[in-house]
């Protein structure tokens, strides 16, 4: 095989993903609005043709393509599976909500297609312009898609505060790589590591390059100081896109960090070490602490989000291989838990009425038993209640950070996790021993009430089994790092 066609095959799943995703964009225009619905089974006629390529041509050896610049590596096959898994979920819950506030369009899918191709290139970059340029693929269609409904000033005012914020963080992420490649000579991530490896005689430049680079990964994980973002888009935005911006980017981010600080900037593992963990107390604390406060669901659900990518940032700065896989299985399901709470609210809003607010849960368990259960998992998974999954990805990230050592970090971490319950058991407390102020009946399409139903007793399965999905993501870390 010639290098031509290993870079063509290395990047299947991608060009498929492309190919469609322009045409999906030109059969629109040729559509009827009632022939709409051929457009999301193309959607997702996509997501499988990507992930029958990619599980087709997973080895678990390492190849690079394209000069360098591009890797396909078990934890880019693994983490493009988990990203195809949860889009289709995304599009599935989304549906019938798009539908009825008129954005079922064809440019709707283009984005979320688009936006996952910036993901798989982030997955896959091996160089710091090909994270640059799915960064940017990605970030573009999210702020497209919060605007997308035009008639609604809270979106439109959501978009421009993400715009804005998010041309800022992508700013402070170039210039650190630029500081990065002044200093290395290169922006190929196993010559920047080579060249650490060897000794660079400016290490006050390369050090400023490394804060600029973590502030930008901070920013798309939405970690504090640079988590202002984070509740307001996600109470702005349409709940289809909050559903979107609120689970898959963190796959990709979680993807970035592993391509930029542990295989390229590993050197400097106890200079970025100290950064994180900052941003990990920070968000751990001020997440929790103001989700207690907050009384619209979508903003508490925001502010939980935050303390949660402190504990991702646990299992990073352990900076073991133990402690990526653990970062690795908290990110998959936390992913699971965020589709399974929005999605909730996607099912019991309607035409005309967005039930994000907490007192909207009043009494749920006297209109459906059966969702008022699947939203308890959920609850008791967030808040790492045994036996949800929610409880072992907790152990496994604080279990990596005691073993480097960070004993004080693990009891500030588990006293934290003891607040955020409050909140996540308030929104129980509203469920089952409050009386119902709405009485209008829960109609779900039946696709979208069996995935979430199979989403939410996934929570409880995964947690009474999570061994299986631990030793693939321990897979995929170990073989990628060889």
């Amino acid at each position: 095989m010639n290098a031509i066609q290993y870079d063509l095959i290395s990047a299947l799943p991608e060009l498929i993903v492309l190919c469609m995703a322009m045409f999906i964009l030109l059969l629109d225009l040729f559509l009827k609005p009632n022939n709409r619905a051929l457009i999301y089974i193309l959607a997702h006629i996509t997501l499988l043709g990507a992930a029958f390529v990619t599980i087709s041509t997973h080895t678990s050896a390492v190849g690079y393509s394209f000069s360098g610049m591009f890797v396909d590596d078990p934890l880019a096959d693994v983490l493009k599976l988990m990203i195809y898994l949860t889009t289709s979920m995304v599009l599935i819950y989304t549906r019938s909500y798009i539908a009825l506030r008129g954005m079922f369009r064809g440019e709707f899918y283009a984005l979320v297609l688009f936006a996952m191709l910036g993901m798989m290139i982030m997955v896959s970059g091996h160089h710091f312009l090909t994270l640059y340029m799915g960064l940017e693929l990605l970030s573009l269609c999210l702020y497209t898609l919060v605007a997308l409904d035009r008639d609604n000033p809270r979106a439109t005012e959501a978009a421009m505060k993400y715009f804005v914020l998010g041309a800022l963080a992508s700013g402070m992420l170039l210039y650190g790589m630029s500081m990065i490649y002044g200093v290395t000579g290169s922006l190929n991530i196993s010559e920047v590591g080579s060249a650490l490896l060897n000794g660079v005689p400016d290490h006050a430049v390369l050090i400023l390059g490394l804060v600029f680079i973590v502030a930008g990964i901070a920013f798309k994980f939405g970690a504090v100081p640079f988590h202002m973002w984070v509740p307001d888009v996600y109470q702005g935005s349409p709940t289809a896109i909050t559903l979107l911006i609120g689970t898959v980017p963190k796959l990709a981010a979680f993807a970035f960090v592993m391509r930029l600080l542990v295989q390229g900037l590993y050197v400097l593992a106890v200079d970025w070490q100290g950064m994180l963990i900052i941003m990990a107390v920070l968000s751990i604390s001020i997440g929790n602490l103001a989700a207690i406060a907050q009384t619209n669901f979508k903003r508490m659900l925001a502010y939980s989000t935050i303390s949660h990518v402190g504990f991702i940032l646990y299992g990073i700065f352990s900076a073991s291989s133990n402690g990526y896989a653990s970062s690795m299985f908290y990110v998959t399901t936390y992913v699971l838990m965020a589709l399974a709470g929005f999605g909730m609210i996607l099912l019991l809003s309607r035409k005309g009425f967005e039930a994000e607010e907490l007192d909207d849960l009043k009494g749920l368990n006297q209109r459906s038993p059966w969702h008022a259960f699947l939203l308890l998992i959920v609850m008791f998974s967030m808040a790492g209640i045994p036996p949800t999954i929610g409880f072992y990805a907790k152990f496994a990230v604080l279990q990596a950070a005691l073993q480097a050592g960070f004993v004080w970090l693990v009891v500030f971490a588990v006293l934290m996790a003891v607040v955020g319950a409050f909140y996540y058991l308030r929104v129980v407390k509203l469920m089952y021993f409050d009386d119902q102020q709405d009485t209008s009946p829960i109609a779900p399409q039946a696709d979208m009430n069996m995935v979430l139903s199979v989403n939410a007793l996934a929570l409880l399965a995964l947690g009474m089994m999570p061994q299986r999905l631990m030793d693939i993501c321990g897979y995929a870390i170990i073989r990628s790092l060889q």
